[in-house]
C-alpha cells in the first residue's frame, strides 16, 4: 500500500502556511500554492467589480465575461508555450513554433492544473456577483456551491502533492518535460521504465555523464514526476547519505515524514565529480564500506538498498561496452540487486 502523508501533518503544514511571517521562515511550495490561488480569486473578483462599478455592466454578465476571458487566456497558455516550449520572437504575444519534447509533459496533470486555475478565477468573479445579488438568483448560489465542492477536492490534491514535493527535498524545482539534453532512444526507454517502478521493486538507475550533460536535472525530473504521483521520494547528496548509513536509529526527526530508509524512491547525487576531475573520489568499494558502516557486512543497509528504487548519479561518462565490467553495477550485484533490475544511462 502506498504511504500517504498523515492528516495531522497536513494540518500542521496548513497552520504553518497560514500563521507566521514568511519574511523570516521562508516560502514553501504549499504556501506559494495557497497564495497563488488567493491571487486567482482576486483576479476574478476585482475585474468583475470594475466592470460593474465603472462600466455599469450587469453583474452576472460581468462575472461571465471575466470567467470567459480567463478561460481563453488559460487555453492559450496551455496550448501555446507548453506545446512549443520555445521563446517567441514577438515581444507582445507568444507565437507557437513547432518543437519536440525529449520527454512529453503529463498533459492530463497539466490540464487538471489549468482547469483548477480557471475555476478559481470563476469563483472570484461569481463571489463578487453574489455580494451584489445576495440570494435573489438561486442558480448563481447553486453554481458557486458546485464550484466550491470541486475546488475543495482539487485543493486537497494539489496541496498534498506540494507536500510530497517539499518532503522530497529537491535542490531545485524541475519537471522532466523541461529536460532538454541529448539522450539516445534506448536510454530514454530506461528512464520511462523506471518511472513505472512500484514500491519495493528494487529498480536501480545508474546515470553517468560528463559535466553539464544533465545528470542531476534528469534525476530530479524523474523523482519530481514520481512525487507528483504522490510517491514518497527523497533527494540526497552523496556526502549526507554516507553519514545516514551510520545512523541506526529508525525514528524519524520531527521535520521528517520519511527518510532514506522509509522512502519509496531515493536519488543519490554527486557520488563522484565529472570532468575536468578524472579520478573517482569515491570508489564502489569505498561506498560499499560506507553502506556496511565499516563492518564486514551490514545486512540491514544492504537489504534496504536492494529493495528500494534508487537513482545513482555517478559522475563522468563511462565505457559501458558489453565487454567492459561496470564496477558500480558489480557493487549493486554484491548487495543482492538482481541484474535485470539495474539500468545504466550514459549521457553525452
Amino acid at each position: 500500500m502506498k504511504k500517504t502523508i498523515p492528516f495531522n501533518k497536513i494540518l500542521k503544514q496548513l497552520k504553518a502556511d497560514l500563521i507566521g511571517k514568511d519574511s523570516y521562515r521562508g516560502i514553501t511550495l504549499t504556501y506559494a500554492w495557497l497564495a497563488n490561488q488567493f491571487g486567482h480569486i482576486s483576479l476574478g473578483f476585482i475585474p468583475t467589480f470594475i466592470l460593474f462599478q465603472f462600466f455599469k455592466i450587469d453583474v452576472i454578465d460581468g462575472a461571465t465575461y471575466v470567467s470567459l476571458a480567463w478561460l481563453l487566456f488559460e487555453i492559450y497558455n496551455f496550448l501555446g508555450p507548453l506545446l512549443s516550449k520555445k521563446e517567441s520572437d514577438s515581444n507582445i504575444i507568444f507565437i507557437p513554433k513547432k518543437s519536440n519534447y525529449t520527454f512529453k509533459p503529463k498533459w492530463g496533470n497539466v490540464a487538471f492544473d489549468t482547469f483548477t486555475d480557471v475555476c478559481f478565477f470563476t469563483l472570484g468573479a461569481f463571489l463578487f456577483c453574489l455580494s451584489i445579488i445576495k440570494d435573489e438568483n438561486v442558480y448563481v448560489i447553486i453554481f458557486i456551491i458546485l464550484l466550491s465542492i470541486y475546488l475543495l477536492f482539487a485543493s486537497r490534491y494539489w496541496y498534498i502533492t506540494k507536500m510530497y514535493q517539499v518532503y522530497a527535498k529537491f535542490p531545485f524545482q524541475f519537471r522532466l518535460s523541461q529536460w532538454d539534453f541529448n539522450i539516445n532512444r534506448d536510454d530514454k526507454l530506461k528512464v520511462e521504465s523506471f518511472l513505472n517502478s512500484k514500491k519495493g521493486e528494487g529498480n536501480h538507475l545508474l546515470i553517468y555523464g560528463n559535466f553539464g550533460s544533465g545528470k542531476t536535472s534528469l534525476g530530479v525530473g524523474v523523482l519530481n514526476e514520481l512525487s507528483i504521483k504522490n510517491n514518497c521520494s527523497l533527494y540526497v547528496n552523496a556526502i549526507k547519505i554516507f553519514n545516514y548509513f551510520f545512523d541506526e536509529d529508525d525514528e524519524l526527526e520531527t521535520y521528517e515524514i520519511w527518510n532514506w530508509r522509509t522512502t519509496d524512491f531515493l536519488m543519490i547525487d554527486d557520488i563522484n565529480p565529472s570532468e575536468p576531475i578524472e579520478d573517482e573520489l569515491i570508489s564502489p568499494e569505498k561506498l560499499l564500506g560506507f553502506i556496511d558502516t565499516l563492518q564486514h557486512e551490514n545486512k540491514k543497509n544492504r537489504e534496504i538498498l536492494k529493495n528500494k528504487n534508487v537513482i545513482w548519479v555517478l559522475g563522468s561518462k563511462q565505457n559501458l561496452d558489453i565487454d567492459e565490467k561496470d564496477k558500480w553495477k558489480q557493487m549493486l550485484l554484491k548487495i543482492g540487486v538482481e541484474e535485470n533490475k539495474i539500468s545504466k544511462i550514459n549521457l553525452i
